[in-house]
């Protein structure tokens, strides 16, 4: 399991990774069988969004710490770098370029981009 990582450096560039996520096996669900399981990261808020086809904004940075899990249609997302990665239903992406010079989105799919985003801040 991973997830698409955007993150800052130092001198304000963004930059992407692939972030594999280790899981351990544990009771989870008492008196449930023990399964796989990540380490528990506290959030503050749960949002829904939806992006119509043709949605294309201006680069900037994300406003919060956030996880991105993509229900539907597909993103091209742009690091300052130059790097750009497809997010598609199924996929995880973290949001921590909070600072220097962001990212920019567009919606590719012929659908509206529908998504669920966990925020950390």
């Amino acid at each position: 399991m991973h997830y698409h990582h955007l993150y800052a450096s130092d001198d304000g560039e963004s930059h992407w990774r692939t972030v594999d996520v280790p899981l351990q096996e544990r009771s989870f669900a008492p008196p449930a069988q023990a399964i796989f399981v990540s380490e528990a990261e506290p959030a503050v808020a749960t949002v829904f969004l939806r992006l119509d086809p043709g949605w294309d904004e201006p680069i900037h940075p994300t406003p919060k710490r956030q996880t991105l899990f993509c229900l539907g249609g597909a993103v091209r997302v742009t690091a300052s770098d130059g790097e750009a990665r497809v997010i598609g239903k199924g996929d995880v992406w973290r949001m921590e370029d909070t600072h220097g010079k962001g990212h920019h989105t567009e919606v590719i799919s012929k659908d509206a981009f529908e998504a669920a985003v966990v925020q950390f801040d």
